[in-house]
């Protein structure tokens, strides 16, 4: 079967609108019934799951930076081959990546579009811009050789006399670049917005109506036909080998936890460990739930537990579940959230102090906060569930807790940033209990 075409939905800018475009297009062309899956460039948490219910069907992160290209081709490939068309969201601007010597768009949504093939379809935010666009669009389609803008929509249009200037100014700039829309500035596009991004689509009571709005204004707005004959098979070839798991499997039943406090996981890498023969059993820590008696696993993955934490430091049973795992010997995980509930306490906005787990000697503070953000690599100071000591893995951080107390004892990872410089040691490991802030999301190599 051959693989489906795709195309990148990119920005000049964060802020640009292309998160709630590429929701409305997902959900316009489902219900033009064309099979439509989607994608999210870089390590994001939040955008993929308004994907799902924009499209209802699963999202996949793609990280040129953090992937290896084999776990990029498999996961380009397995998208590809099961829908009719592929739409991948960028990540800030176009050429936003990490900014290294020589190379400032390393890792951005420009590496993605040149690793693929797949077209790039701009969305400008115009709202505050008319001619001008021309040269702006003109300078983006010509930066690099290797990255193909097919198409541009506008964004915050004001009317039509607005969308018209707009339109004749790319079009004597950029003959070649198809003009596919303008989207009318309009209050029921917007989405509330948290301290790490958007607020989770699982939160918003009227999300459901929201995605019809924005497909049905994407509808009347963008040349769904035109847009879809842009979209072009992904170059990348998947190896004969087949997929290799992004992370060891924790264990053979893994106990996963799934709740509004503990949303970040990616898919890709539990299908993997179901895909190595791990069974995942969720629970809820929210709803005071255990991890499964039988589980020899459990993973915390990172969240919103700051903003529950009293409700989790009176989870008397999902505690004791923690304590009782460890006791008997199953392999504790957690990242970031995670890593803060297996601590002793989190202080939240208020300056509340919450007892937690107590399995590891970590205090973190959500009152005094301090953004923590940038790509990972993380190697293993000892063996444990993740393997040997010296088994290194690519990730990021992105939060704004801090530690008030890391206690004795040993460090997880040894961490190292996106250029290479030394970030030192970090995460705490004790016994068959461990954790850091890094969420990861590949093996180094």
């Amino acid at each position: 079967m051959p693989a489906s075409p795709g195309l990148i939905i990119a920005a000049p800018a964060s802020g640009s609108g292309k998160t709630v475009v590429t929701l409305a297009l997902l959900r316009a062309l489902g219900n033009a019934g064309v099979g439509v899956a989607s994608a999210k460039a870089g390590p994001d948490y939040i955008d993929p799951a308004f994907h799902r219910f924009a499209s209802g069907r699963a999202c996949i992160n793609l990280d040129p930076w953090a992937m290896r290209p084999a776990t990029l081709a498999n996961l380009v490939g397995a998208q590809s081959h099961s829908a009719d068309l592929v739409l991948a969201e960028g990540v800030m601007g176009l050429f936003d990546g990490i900014n290294l010597p020589g190379r400032p768009d390393m890792g951005s949504t420009a590496d993605l579009a040149a690793l693929t093939g797949w077209p790039v379809v701009l969305v400008v935010d115009a709202g505050r811009q008319a001619a001008s666009v021309g040269a702006l669009v003109s300078g983006f389609a010509k930066h690099r050789d290797d990255v193909d803008i097919a198409g541009v929509i506008f964004n915050r249009v004001a009317s039509e006399t607005h969308r018209d200037v707009l339109s004749a100014a790319v079009a004597r700039a950029t003959p070649d670049i198809a003009i596919l829309g303008a989207v009318p500035r309009d209050p029921a596009l917007a989405l509330p917005e948290r301290h790490l991004g958007l607020v989770p689509a699982g939160e918003h009571k009227a999300l459901e109506p929201f995605l019809e709005t924005a497909a049905r204004i994407v509808t009347e707005s963008i040349d769904l036909t035109a847009f879809q004959k842009l979209a072009r098979p992904s170059r990348l070839v998947a190896p004969a080998s087949g997929p290799s798991s992004p992370l060891p499997p924790l264990g053979q039943t893994i106990a996963v936890a799934q709740d509004r406090a503990f949303g970040f996981a990616y898919p890709n890498v539990l299908q993997a460990w179901r895909d190595a023969g791990a069974q995942i059993m969720p629970f809820s820590p929210l709803g005071d739930q255990a991890p499964a008696a039988d589980a020899d696993a459990v993973y915390l993955p990172g969240g919103y537990p700051e903003l529950h934490a009293g409700q989790l430091a009176a989870a008397a049973t999902f505690l004791e579940g923690l304590r009782a795992a460890a006791s008997r010997g199953a392999a504790l995980f957690g990242e970031c959230g995670g890593y803060m509930v297996l601590g002793e306490s989190l202080t939240d906005a208020e300056g509340t102090t919450h007892a937690m787990a107590g399995l590891l000697p970590v205090e973190t503070s959500f009152a005094a906060r301090r953004l923590h953000l940038g790509y990972r690599v993380a190697t293993l100071t000892g063996a444990g569930p993740l393997g040997a000591p010296g088994n290194a893995f690519r990730g990021h951080e992105f939060h704004y807790a801090t530690v008030v107390r890391e206690g004795p004892g040993d460090a997880l990872f040894e961490a190292r940033n996106a250029a290479g410089a030394d970030l030192g040691r970090c995460g705490r490991t004790k016994g068959t209990v461990s954790g850091s802030f890094i969420h990861l999301i590949d093996r180094a190599a």
